[in-house]
């Protein structure tokens, strides 16, 4: 007889700065489903804290929803609360000085992964069938991983993120994180105005050889498993691939330089985004988020130009390459869940051990290309939860969510 899942307390959890009840508007397809919201979308008549205090006091409460809060709820799901994110949405470990750090289950004494930590946390602890999050460098994609979650960041620019507080925009979108494939692929349907049809199978699955080389060894051998699943499933289908199909610098430099490229453009927009707020206010942050905004601050603007240039052009070779019916395939995070409180100050560190550097150089494939990702939580080491990720073309979002569930099913 298996044995019972523990059930958690909001307290136990960690994961709300405000608990309430949102009434469904109407009947609708997540009828019955409970939903938590990252404190980054407005809620009317509830402050948007974004994990800050100051910016709590420095802004007004919301006139209305975000436009896909009242999404949801016109398709009959209930809001429960507002939960913990990094402060501002600038981190990816989830450990926040001002509201703590939400719960990991399956790992406790590790980090839940952020900046959508209380998202991840609320729904692992059962008090959410699924939460909304924000993924501009992988804020879904990695506590999805870190707590054994699935998450969808959805192409660029297809969920609407009106009334959801701006960080970098044109890598911001609207996630999901979802206790299941099935809850996922509901509630993605309705934010994505799309059906996801059953048992979609791909044409090709490109396993992206410079993504795994830069994965921790104890990572590569916990997703085996689910790499023997894909290739049963999909035979010759599933390949070994080189990103100099895509980017002709990739044998040199592997992901470096889409690393690089991406926090150029996440810097210069950050502080365009948020900068004469921070320079007006001085707010108070945690050590490590003020030298996150330090960089963003004295980052060389004259950099920009190239950079987005560059970017569009990963951006129409990966679309190129990217076919109808074809997915990449890449762990999600290249390392387990890092210990609390282990993460220091430097993010920039580009040594093999560099855990920020190497997380997104995996992240800005699809950050750069604007591509959908959907993380499985299909493998863990030493208890800990690991994600393996699928990306398809822009705009190809339900068929990567169809791929995705047909992937989960049994595993």
């Amino acid at each position: 007889m298996p044995t019972p899942r523990k059930t958690y307390s909001v307290a136990e959890s960690g994961a709300f700065v405000e608990v309430m009840e949102l009434e469904p508007y109407a009947s609708g397809p997540l009828d019955g489903l409970r939903f938590a919201v990252k404190d980054l979308f407005d809620l009317g008549g509830y402050k948007t804290g974004c994990g800050n205090p100051d910016w709590a006091r420095t802004h007004p409460v919301a006139a209305t929803n975000a436009v896909c809060v009242d999404q949801l709820l016109l398709a009959g799901a209930r809001c429960v609360g507002k939960t913990v994110c990094d402060e501002l949405a600038f981190s990816l470990d989830g450990e926040n000085v001002f509201y703590g750090t939400p719960l990991n289950r399956r790992a406790p004494e590790r980090v839940p992964g952020g900046s959508s930590s209380g998202s991840a946390a609320a729904v692992a602890c059962g008090l959410a069938d699924f939460a909304l999050g924000t993924d501009t460098g992988g804020s879904v994609r990695v506590p999805a991983s870190n707590c054994g979650l699935f998450g969808l960041r959805p192409s660029h620019g297809l969920i609407s993120v009106a009334g959801v507080n701006p960080f970098a925009p044109s890598f911001d979108t609207v996630g999901l994180l979802a206790a299941s494939a099935d809850i996922l692929a509901l509630a993605a349907a309705v934010l994505l105005s799309c059906q996801v049809p059953d048992g979609v199978e791909p044409a090709a699955v490109h396993l992206i050889k410079e993504a795994w080389e830069i994965a921790d060894p104890e990572v590569r051998e916990a997703l085996a498993p689910a790499l023997a699943r894909l290739r049963r499933l999909w035979g010759a289908r599933v390949r070994e691939t080189s990103m100099r199909l895509i980017d002709r610098e990739a044998p040199e430099s592997g992901l470096k330089t889409w690393y690089q490229n991406y926090c150029t453009i996440q810097w210069s927009e950050i502080w365009s985004s948020l900068g004469s707020w921070i320079e007006a206010v001085n707010p108070e942050f945690a050590p490590r988020t003020r030298v996150n905004f330090e960089l963003t601050r004295t980052l060389d603007r004259r950099q920009i130009g190239s950079a987005i240039q560059r970017r569009e052009e990963y951006c129409r070779a990966l679309q190129e390459f990217l076919g109808p019916g074809v997915l990449l395939c890449l762990p999600t995070t290249p390392a387990l869940a890092p210990l609390k409180l282990t993460l220091g100050l430097d993010r920039t560190s580009t040594s093999q051990a560099g855990y920020y550097p190497r997380t997104l150089a995996l992240t800005a494939i699809a950050g750069l290309g604007r591509l959908p990702q959907v993380t499985l939580p299909l493998a863990e080491a030493g208890g800990v939860p690991l994600g393996l990720s699928l990306l398809a073309a822009h705009g190809n979002d339900a068929f990567l969510l169809s791929a995705a569930r047909l992937l989960a099913e049994g595993f």
